[in-house]
């Protein structure tokens, strides 16, 4: 294995490793030492790679964002109905939150973001930017009201998916959010159709 390689390699085992440590112990419980014993390394490797565990936890933060980027970019490129997209978009971000210990990590380091000083934005934004785009999408394919503002329905949306996936996973570890998501689709549809 080429030493390129082997880098790449340590360093996807190092944000693995975190990401497991970060999802069950939190940013502020986590140490650098269980995330080098957690991804199989040394101290030095981790430290070569990350200089701090702030940097490690942006650095995960980043990989939740990539993965969820990649996932969404093949349910757009397959050009379904605008309406379809969005909620494929809800229940694949919801899949991924149920089985990717990247992804939880990802979120619950986004919520305790501000513990290490980082203001974590663009997710949001990139996932504002879409749902408004659909919105709008959806208007001209006649399924949504013209009447309604895009961007704050995407808002909504957003604002939304948040709060049912922090619900689910406060109450029951997740095990529900696929039927939440759709009970939620049930009702923003009711008050969005043409």
């Amino acid at each position: 294995m080429a030493l390129q390689d082997r880098a790449k390699a340590t360093r996807g085992a190092i944000i693995e490793g975190a990401a497991s440590i970060f999802e069950t112990q939190g940013y502020a419980s986590a140490s650098l030492a269980d995330v080098a014993e957690r991804a199989g390394v040394t101290k030095g490797a981790l430290y070569f790679h990350f200089k701090s565990k702030e940097e490690l936890a942006k650095a995960v933060i980043q990989a939740q964002h990539d993965m969820s980027l990649k996932r969404s970019a093949t349910i757009l490129e397959a050009q379904h109905p605008a309406v379809t997209s969005m909620k494929l978009l809800c229940r694949s971000f919801g899949e991924q939150l149920q089985g990717e210990p990247i992804i939880r990590a990802g979120i619950r380091l986004t919520f305790e973001a501000s513990s290490f000083g980082y203001a974590v934005k663009e997710p949001y934004i990139d996932w504002l930017t879409t749902m408004e785009s659909l919105v709008r999408a959806a208007q001209a394919e006649g399924s949504v009201r013209e009447s309604i503002d895009a961007a704050a329905l995407a808002r909504h949306i957003v604002a939304s998916f948040t709060g049912v996936q922090l619900l689910s996973e406060v109450l029951n570890g997740r095990k529900t959010l696929l039927d939440e998501i759709d009970i939620m689709w049930e009702f923003l549809e009711e008050g969005i159709r043409r």
